[in-house]
C-alpha cells in the first residue's frame, strides 16, 4: 500500500492527498479536466505554503510532500496504484462508470475504495467487478484535522481487505471505525437530521444563523454549530446526503429543508463558494 491513487481533486481529495504524502505514500492525483486538476494542485501548494510560513513543517518537508504527489488527467496512469480511492461527487452512475473502467485497467489484486458519504458500498462493489476487494473509506472534512475514518464493509468485502485498509487508515494517522453498509453509515445518519432541523429553524425565523449555532455550541458543547458545519461540508453535499437518506429510509426528518434546496439552486454552497448560511 505504498502508492495511492486518488480520484477527484476537490476539497476532500486534496486533504487526503496531503496526509498521504505526509505519511510517506506516493500519490497519483487524478482529474480528467486539466483546469480542475490544476485547481486541486494549487490548493495543495497553498496549504503546504501556509504550514511552512507557520513553521509547522520544514522546507524539506514541504518539498518532499509536493514531490510525492503526481497530477494526472488520464485514467490509464492510475493503474500502477496499490489502492484506488475514489472521492468524486455523490453520483452513483459516475462512480460506477469509473470503477468499471478501472477494473479493466488495474491488476486483479488492487483494492478499490470509495469515500462516499451515503451511497451503498455493496452496490458500488457489484459494479466494480471485484466485490471482495471493494470497501468504503469515509474521511471527514477538514481531512487533516478530523481523526475519524469510517471503514464500511460491503456484503462481499473480504476480511483481508478490511484488515489492509484499516492498517492504511492507521498509517495515515487516522482512527478507523468499522460500520455497517447502511445509508449514511454512522456519522451522517445522526448529524444530517440535526443540520436539516437547524435549517428549518432558520427558515422559520426561530433565530439568526449565528444564534442557532451559538445555542448548539453553548447548550450542547458542540465545537461548531450545525449551520457552520453545513457550510464547511458544502450545501450541495448536505442536500445529496439528505436526499439519499430520505429516499432509502422514507423518514420525514431526512427530507431536505426547502431552504437548503433553494441555496443550492442559487449556488450558495458554503465556504467553497463564499456564501451559504454565512458570508465568507
Amino acid at each position: 500500500m505504498k502508492r495511492i491513487a486518488i480520484l477527484g481533486t476537490g476539497t476532500m481529495s486534496t486533504g487526503i492527498a496531503q496526509i498521504a504524502a505526509q505519511t510517506g505514500h506516493d500519490v497519483i492525483f487524478w482529474n480528467p479536466r486539466e483546469e480542475s486538476l490544476e485547481l486541486g494542485l494549487t490548493a495543495l501548494r497553498k496549504d503546504l505554503e501556509r504550514l511552512l510560513k507557520k513553521e509547522r513543517i520544514t522546507q524539506a518537508d514541504h518539498d518532499t510532500r509536493l514531490e510525492r504527489i503526481r497530477g494526472v488527467t488520464t485514467l490509464h496512469d492510475v493503474k500502477t496504484a496499490d489502492i484506488v480511492l475514489e472521492s468524486v461527487p455523490e453520483d452513483f452512475e459516475l462512480k460506477c462508470d469509473l470503477f468499471e473502467r478501472l477494473s479493466e485497467l488495474c491488476a486483479d489484486d488492487v483494492i478499490f475504495a470509495s469515500n462516499t458519504s451515503s451511497l451503498s458500498i455493496t452496490r458500488l462493489a457489484r459494479e466494480s467487478g471485484r466485490p471482495e476487494l471493494f470497501i468504503g473509506m469515509h474521511f471527514f472534512n477538514p481531512v487533516r484535522a478530523m481523526r475519524l475514518v469510517e471503514i464500511v464493509r460491503g456484503l462481499e468485502t473480504s476480511d483481508a481487505t478490511v484488515a489492509k485498509v484499516t492498517a492504511l487508515a492507521e498509517k495515515l494517522g487516522k482512527v478507523p471505525v468499522e460500520v455497517k453498509d447502511l445509508p449514511g453509515f454512522a456519522v451522517n445518519r445522526v448529524v444530517m437530521p440535526m443540520i436539516n432541523e437547524a435549517a428549518y429553524a432558520l427558515m422559520q425565523n426561530v433565530a439568526e444563523a449565528k444564534d442557532i449555532d451559538e445555542c448548539m455550541k453553548l447548550g450542547c458543547n458542540h465545537p461548531m454549530g450545525p449551520l457552520a458545519l453545513a457550510d464547511l461540508v458544502g450545501l450541495d453535499i448536505v442536500y445529496a446526503i439528505l436526499d439519499t437518506l430520505h429516499h432509502e429510509f422514507g423518514l420525514a426528518h431526512y427530507k431536505p429543508c426547502p431552504l437548503i434546496r433553494k441555496y443550492v439552486e442559487a449556488g450558495w454552497l458554503g465556504t467553497k463558494t463564499g456564501r451559504g448560511f454565512y458570508h465568507y
